[in-house]
């Protein structure tokens, strides 16, 4: 028997947040930082404040979809010495203490130099419940979900304002767990358009797929949740947690800061 992965804990947990009337609070954060221990403390600490799911970001060298502030983590990460191996205790640690869904967020590269079938048994064994990634054309995706398929992992792909309607049912086709739709909130003042055009794309996906849409939209403060839980499934939040880990003076004060963050944004996605 292949170990199996937590695909259907994530899908029950994205209806248990829709049967409450509010959308789920997604959390990423990197491994490795600030230290692998660290990272899985913090883990840890954003679920105590209330994320329903969590997203570790596997450091990469080269983060094209990432900011600076993700960037800068990872680098953090990677100085430290940070392998596949540390990336799986992560979620192996943060699954078993938790019982949260835990999704790796990564690049191609890391995953095709490991290799696909030892990667995706690997990940199920860790209790992983699927992986986003974000570089992956779905026309040449067909070995990944062969083997995700095989030992019950997601396959979370990227849908972005600039995807034609075509190719958004082309890639929700091919995805499982939830849809990512990847919106960029702009500079202050152009907030508005900006959340218009995650809302549009939301509902473009949906006329594509029966998959939860979760948005990624620089979302960093409870009133955006609150914003974008009125129109997603999901709102991820990423570069908000690892600022504060970054900005704390020790690892403590960031436990506590990414906790309190987290207990505000899982207020603001409560609709009511």
């Amino acid at each position: 028997m292949s170990n199996q992965g937590n695909i259907e804990l994530l899908g029950a947990t994205l209806a248990k947040a829709k049967s409450e009337d509010r959308a789920a609070l997604v959390a990423y954060l990197p491994a490795g930082f600030p230290t692998v221990d660290g990272g899985i403390e913090a883990v840890k600490a954003i679920i105590e404040g209330g994320a329903d799911v969590v997203e570790i970001g596997l450091p990469h060298s080269d983060p094209v979809l990432d900011g600076a502030v993700i960037q800068t983590a990872d680098d953090i990460a990677l100085r430290g010495g940070v392998k596949i191996a540390d990336v799986l205790r992560t979620v192996r640690e943060a699954f078993e203490a938790t019982g949260v869904p835990i999704l790796v967020m990564t690049y191609w590269n890391p995953i095709d130099r490991y290799g696909v079938e030892r990667f995706t048994a690997e990940l199920a064994a860790a209790g992983g419940a699927g992986c986003i990634l974000p570089d992956l054309p779905v026309q040449e995706s067909a070995l990944w979900r062969e083997h995700a398929a095989k030992h019950g992992l997601a396959t979370v792909f990227v849908v972005a304002p600039s995807s034609k309607d075509e190719r958004l049912a082309t890639i929700t086709a091919a995805g499982s767990g939830f849809v990512y739709a990847a919106s960029l909130m702009g500079v202050t003042g152009t907030r508005e358009s900006v959340g218009n055009e995650a809302q549009e794309l939301v509902r473009r996906t949906r006329t594509t797929t029966d998959l939860p849409v979760c948005v990624g939209l620089g979302v960093s403060n409870a009133v955006q949740a609150k914003q974008v839980a009125g129109f997603a499934d999901g709102v991820i939040v990423g570069s908000a947690f690892v600022k504060l880990l970054l900005d704390a003076p020790d690892l403590p004060a960031g436990l506590s800061a990414v906790r309190a963050l987290a207990g505000e944004l899982a207020e603001g996605v409560r609709r009511s």
